[in-house]
């Protein structure tokens, strides 16, 4: 090996040794040919499309090139031979580059930068339903077409994470939080612009999708940085303020709404300055956190400093060619949430209580307003009881951590979801509560208590849906949340389409009373998860062998 010194401080080894974390679909003939291993994503493409398109029957007639047995460069621990083929490029113990060796005071900056996008985007679905009132009379549209945007704002959230989270998995964090801001200012630039509803709705959708991110990706940014038992805090920081923030862009965007001279549209216009604002956090503040990301630039620069084309990290046998990105990138989550029982059950779970936030997203306003006679900037206050709500959440999970740490040892990932059993009871409880309480005759202070208890137990329910995934799916944690969040939030976009239709068949009652009704039905959940987790984890293909390469 040519410029020894260029190596100095790795260690080295062959495919045959390596277990580095990798989608067990990928098979060795799969990887990339070392040409393609420095190649930028626009040349892939171009080789992509015109291989598809032109030289298929050229390729057939070719025989691929015999490639030199790759050396690896992994995150796991220093070997002394530096000049083996048995060796494979690694931090060393303690190495700053490694993100899970980040200083706590960057980890905290990270997590608080990313957890401040999770808030913006989750104020975004709420506190535009605060302006239907001069939206309907401004562009002569219906309650319901206006309603068509909070929920395509949850289906830009299902399906957007399906590629972004996974990509963010192979091309890093930073550029999709970048480039996901970017996306998220111009889509409140076309609402706030809009001449009709139509545009609206697109936009709306888009900005879902952009917004994802903020809602997603944070929880795989958090396990890429903090270890399991140092974990619980900062998920339960970003569930704060995935959830929490649905009820503070409602508080001031109803008073925006009220002032003649702003309404509707300078609710998006504060909406893009603080996003804005967001942004230029990520750009000063925000490193790369996928350590598998730098452990690929590193091999770059070794193939640069050493021209020895045999490096290359693990992660670039998904990377380096496009059509297998593509492949396993986009198709991850899907797969997750289709052939993982512990992902479908809590996701099944999770999507129901978001569904039926969003429900209350969308019919609060009516409630008070039929009942109460509130005008928006009240209604907008009452919202303050999912903030509350997710404090209450929060300030559980404090509990449910000393739970964890004492019967993490024995009872592994499962340790994470006490809380969660204990939140699937009060669940319907408070479903009862808010339903029992729509009456004129009863204080609508109750139809507050009854959305922080909902609230609070759903804030549970979704911190342990992400803590559990990211202990059973560790560097795929981001995948595994993506395919929940599909399933969350295409709930969330079917329940305010027909909550309307539903609550004026039935009554805000006896609507409530039946989600209460399912959510009983729904308890088991946990508990379930809770006593047989890890005979199911062993039972799954992915889980399993995720479990072998941690115990290897």
């Amino acid at each position: 090996m040519s410029n020894s010194g260029s190596t100095e401080g790795f260690a080295f080894k062959g495919l045959e040794n390596v277990q580095e974390n990798i989608d067990f679909r990928l098979s060795k003939v799969s990887r990339p040919r070392t040409q393609q291993l420095d190649q930028n994503l626009s040349c892939q493409l171009g080789g992509f499309i015109s291989h598809e398109g032109n030289h298929q029957e050229d390729d057939k007639k070719k025989q691929p090139p015999v490639e030199p047995e790759p050396i690896y460069v992994s995150s796991l621990r220093q070997f002394p031979d530096v000049n083996s083929l048995e060796a494979q490029i690694e931090f060393k113990k303690g190495d700053e580059r490694n993100p899970v060796n980040y200083s706590n005071f960057l980890k905290w900056v990270i997590t608080l930068v990313g957890c401040a996008f999770s808030v913006l985007a989750a104020s975004t679905s709420a506190s535009y339903n605060m302006g239907f009132p001069s939206m309907m009379t401004d562009l002569n549209c219906s309650e319901f077409q206006a309603t068509i945007g909070l929920s395509v704002y949850a289906l830009g959230f299902a399906v957007v994470p399906l590629v972004s989270s996974s990509l963010s998995e192979e091309l890093g964090r930073r550029p999709l939080y970048i480039g996901s801001l970017i996306g998220h200012i111009l889509m409140h630039l076309m609402v706030a612009l809009s001449k009709n509803i139509q545009t609206v709705i697109v936009a709306r959708l888009l900005a879902g999708g952009f917004g994802s991110t903020g809602a997603v990706m944070v929880g795989g940014t958090i396990a890429d940085i903090w270890r399991p038992h140092e974990r619980s805090l900062p998920m339960s920081i970003y569930s704060l303020a995935a959830v929490g923030g649905t009820g503070l862009g409602p508080a001031v965007a109803g008073w925006v709404e009220l002032n003649p001279r702003l309404q509707w549209r300078w609710i998006q216009w504060i909406h893009m300055i603080l996003t804005g604002a967001v942004l230029l956090l990520v750009i000063v503040l925000m490193k790369e956190t996928r350590s598998t990301i730098i452990l690929t630039r590193l091999a770059r620069k070794l193939r640069k400093e050493t021209g020895d084309k045999r490096y290359r990290a693990r992660a670039e046998d998904e990377e380096g060619s496009l059509s297998t990105l593509i492949l396993i990138s986009c198709t991850r989550p899907v797969y997750l949430l289709t052939t993982e029982p512990t992902v479908l059950s809590i996701s099944v779970w999770l999507g129901f209580a978001w569904g039926i936030l969003y429900c209350i997203l969308e019919s609060n306003g009516s409630i008070f307003k039929a009942l109460h006679e509130f005008d928006q900037g009240q209604i907008g206050l009452t919202f303050l009881g999912l903030t509350i709500g997710s404090f209450i959440g929060f300030l559980t999970n404090i509990y449910q951590e000393m739970l964890y740490r004492k019967h993490f040892p024995t009872r592994g990932p499962e340790a994470r979801l006490y809380a969660a059993c204990g939140m699937g009871i009060v669940f319907p409880i408070g479903m009862f509560i808010y339903a029992w309480s729509a009456f004129p005759h009863v204080p609508w202070v109750a139809l507050v208590i009854g959305m922080t208890v909902i609230v609070s137990a759903a804030f549970t329910i979704y911190l342990a849906a992400f803590t559990y995934l990211a202990d059973c799916y560790g560097p795929f944690a981001s995948s595994a949340s993506a395919g929940q969040s599909l399933l969350r939030n295409l709930f969330g976009m079917a329940f305010p389409l027909f909550s309307q239709q539903m609550f004026a068949a039935l009554t805000y009652k006896w609507g409530n009373t039946l989600f209460a009704l399912i959510a009983v039905f729904m308890i088991p959940t946990p508990f379930i998860l809770f006593v047989y987790g890890p005979y199911i984890r062993s039972r799954s293909k992915f889980a399993s062998k995720i479990l072998e390469q941690k115990d290897s």
